[in-house]
């Protein structure tokens, strides 16, 4: 790496962890605000339900992360959860083993991801219409496989795993952790990382100094299809049922997510532990709305107005440079 180009990662970076820990305060000051304005926030049983709400939009806002930084978004993620849980489900009550379900359903998600590469590199759709497309149309083929019923997993081993926690902290949480690690490496220390940031940042000029700007579209859509497969199989863990229309409007929260996180819509700007904190700072914000009786129509409000001030500095940001 050139001298220059180490000149200009440093302040990224720089930036990167001053955002992460802007965001980590906000998120222990809402805990504490929340803990001392009500009776029941900061008990057991609530941190454990806010955590399981806060993991599974978490692990999307990875995904979709590293499609937003190639430049692009997948409106997809939300379909693709609740199809993952009909696809767990009817493997799951066919008697197949559970590790087996697991990762047929995982396959799927990799194989929509897939096809949303082929549609904007092959032929040339724009990410927001085949991620729309496929929104659509996967609830639409969810609804005919399950006749607009919902599927009751009868595995008590598969739905068990939801409800359990390790050392104290919901395995949900774990799952979190699980994902996060690895998609940190691999976003902050890899080629393949650095290679998004390429292309988000200027596509032509990645390809001219040899980066396959394809693969990396292939590879960001691949990996968010993932994620949200992956959450499907969690979700239908957690409520025991598959169901078609489940985790509607989720592709918002995980949207919402990454650019509270820091992700610029823009491009070629983001990281993995601030989408991860933009999704708890969203759970953490709709739970204690719940509990101090909020309308929750001021909950979608509010999330609005935080997605509109951080696009709006990063907009300043990008001006500033």
């Amino acid at each position: 790496m050139s001298t220059e180009a180490i000149a200009v990662e440093k302040p990224k970076r720089n930036y990167n962890v001053l955002f992460g820990l802007t965001l980590l305060a906000l998120l222990v000051l809402l805990w504490i605000l929340l803990s001392v304005t009500t009776t029941s926030f900061a008990s057991a049983n609530n941190i454990a339900n806010l955590l399981r709400q806060g993991s599974m939009i978490a692990i999307m806002a990875v995904g979709q992360t590293f499609v937003i930084i190639t430049g692009g978004i997948d409106l997809s993620v939300g379909a693709v959860v609740g199809f993952a849980t009909v696809v767990v489900a009817m493997m799951i009550n066919a008697g197949f083993p559970i590790w087996l379900a697991i990762l047929v359903t995982l396959l799927v998600g990799v194989a929509i991801g897939m096809f949303h590469g082929f549609g904007i590199v092959k032929m040339g759709l724009p990410p927001f219409i085949i991620t729309l497309a496929t929104l659509t149309s996967l609830r639409g083929i969810g609804l005919l496989m399950t006749n607009g019923n919902s599927i009751n997993i009868n595995s008590d081993t598969f739905t068990a795993f939801s409800r359990n926690s390790f050392i104290g902290i919901p395995n949900l949480f774990w799952m979190v952790i699980l994902v996060g690690i690895p998609a940190y490496i691999f976003l902050h220390h890899s080629r393949w990382g650095r290679y998004l940031f390429s292309v988000g940042s200027n596509a032509e000029a990645s390809r001219l100094s040899g980066v396959n700007v394809q693969r990396t579209i292939y590879m960001a859509y691949t990996l968010s299809g993932l994620c949200a497969a992956f959450v499907g199989v969690l979700l239908a863990a957690r409520i025991g049922i598959g169901n078609p229309t489940q985790a509607e409007g989720w592709e918002l929260q995980a949207i919402a997510s990454s650019v509270i996180g820091g992700t610029s819509l823009f491009g070629a700007v983001g990281s993995v532990h601030g989408p991860l904190l933009g999704a708890f700072i969203l759970a953490t914000i709709n739970n204690g709305a719940n509990l101090l009786n909020v309308n929750s129509f001021w909950q979608r409000i509010i999330t609005g107005a935080l997605i509109i001030i951080i696009v709006y500095f990063d907009g300043l940001r990008r001006r500033g440079k």
